[in-house]
């Protein structure tokens, strides 16, 4: 960026708060593929305090032609905040509550606020804020939002979209736009909020959220069936669902991961298990108790052991932080991985699974799966020495198929990742050209000049 740039955008904030130089703009240029060599170009990091600073920004880069790219907790899984040239936009300092009206089951906050603490100041007020997607210590609801991101506990929760009742946006040239708000219906118009939901950063920028809550759940109960092939345990997760049974999580894990992350398992577990299905169950000590045994039951056909039963409160936090490892548990195992989410229907999640061991066979590195089994939304990922160039193409093209398979068995290429830069490629395939023409056209309604999030999400000619 050229001084005179430079020193506007300063005057514009405060020196502070434009960083042209170092750790902290590196650290800006990438997000959670950075492990993949995924980096950006970027002139400058701004760290606004507030909507009204966001808005100042926006007005600058519109009226001198300078791409804008937003930026959460950096935690992103598909390229979706790295900058392709123009200034970074953290909203880092936005991280006030605004609001937390626990009678009322809502609170607003702003973008820059960790889900973790959501989550907290929720069940410290006896509710829940029930969308519970990976690395809650550093994501945002910005980013969530951004993303509309899921998580295990989305099978009977849904995913982030489903608990925002309003929005507070900055969009081109730099207006402030609110839609919804602390209501719980509200049909008046175009759903902007929900437009707004899952757009990562490419019609606006999104600074505050009204945040539905829920009573936080009595107790909970975790069973875990084991099983000796993807056939048996895809029995398992119909039988389930079949039985009328409503879980709160229904996840699986293929043979390859349980094999990365099976060790430090908290519970006893059959070393030749080449399946795993876990579900939960909240609700009252009552409901908890019969969901728990009703779920023992389904699972039992076809298990290498009776299901592990886990109700005690740590053992249950336990057993999620060992869940929430397997990521890592699988990625040491060469130091690296090209991980992809992706969703199928339920009923086509056993083909989804053989079908990701096939194809890393096929590009000679070993392949595995785990996810989210009551929404058809698994991790397919294939293991890479990220040093070795050759594995990291073969994953590469390993993953294209992923995107054509899972489009094949009537899915589509993202589950709760988003599509970022990384799967711009693919929506054409996935969505059809009518749906990505509406799509394009409605980027330029809100962004004329193309200057948000440039190169993500939305495939333009």
């Amino acid at each position: 960026m050229n001084g005179n740039l430079a020193r506007e955008l300063a005057n514009l904030l405060s020196p502070e708060q434009v960083v042209t130089i170092g750790p902290e703009l590196r650290a800006a240029l990438q997000d959670g593929t950075g492990n993949r060599g995924i980096k950006g170009e970027a002139e400058a990091l701004l760290l606004p305090a507030d909507a009204e600073e966001v808005a100042e920004v926006m007005a600058w880069c519109y009226g001198h032609g300078v791409p804008l790219t937003v930026r959460g907790g950096g935690t992103g899984l598909a390229g979706g905040a790295v900058p392709d040239g123009g200034v970074v936009l953290s909203l880092e300092r936005l991280a006030r509550v605004r609001s937390i009206d626990p009678e009322l089951w809502r609170m607003e906050v702003e973008a820059g606020v960790r889900t973790a603490t959501v989550h907290r100041i929720a069940l410290e007020n006896g509710l829940m804020f029930p969308p519970d997607p990976g690395a809650s210590e550093q994501s945002t609801i910005g980013g969530n939002i951004a993303t509309n991101a899921g998580g295990p506990h989305a099978f009977r929760y849904g995913v982030t979209g489903a608990w925002v009742t309003g929005i507070e946006a900055v969009v081109p040239p730099g207006e402030v736009l609110s839609s919804g708000g602390p209501l719980r219906k509200n049909v008046a118009g175009l759903d902007l909020t929900d437009l707004m939901i899952g757009s990562e950063g490419t019609l606006g920028i999104v600074t505050s959220a009204w945040l539905r809550l829920v009573p936080a759940p009595e107790e909970r109960g975790v069973v875990v069936g084991f099983y000796p092939d993807t056939a048996s345990g895809c029995e398992a997760i119909g039988m389930i669902m079949g039985s009328g049974i409503q879980p709160t999580a229904l996840e699986f894990l293929d043979r390859g991961a349980l094999e990365s992350s099976l060790g430090s398992f908290p519970s006893e577990a059959p070393e030749q298990a080449g399946f795993a299905v876990i579900a939960e169950a909240d609700g009252s000590a009552g409901e908890v108790n019969q969901a728990v045994g009703d779920l023992e039951e389904a699972m039992a056909g076809g298990a290498l052991q009776p299901p592990v039963r886990i109700t005690d409160h740590v053992a249950i936090r336990n057993f999620w932080a060992w869940r929430d490892g397997v990521s890592i548990a699988v990625t040491a195992q060469r130091g690296g991985k090209i991980s992809e989410d992706v969703v199928v229907p339920v009923e086509s999640l056993a083909a989804a699974v053989d079908e990701t061991v096939e194809i890393g066979r096929r590009h000679d590195l070993p392949a595995c799966s785990w996810g989210h089994a009551g929404d058809g939304n698994l991790h397919s990922s294939f293991l890479v020495d990220l040093a070795d160039d050759d594995q990291m193409k073969r994953g590469g093209a390993a993953a294209a198929e992923i995107f054509e398979m899972a489009i094949r068995l009537g899915g589509s290429i993202s589950g709760e990742h988003g599509i970022g830069s990384l799967k711009t490629g693919h929506v054409e395939a996935a969505l059809g050209p009518v749906a990505v023409r509406l799509q394009a056209e409605i980027k330029r309604v809100f962004d004329p000049k193309l200057l948000l999030n440039p190169g993500k999400k939305i495939p333009l000619p």
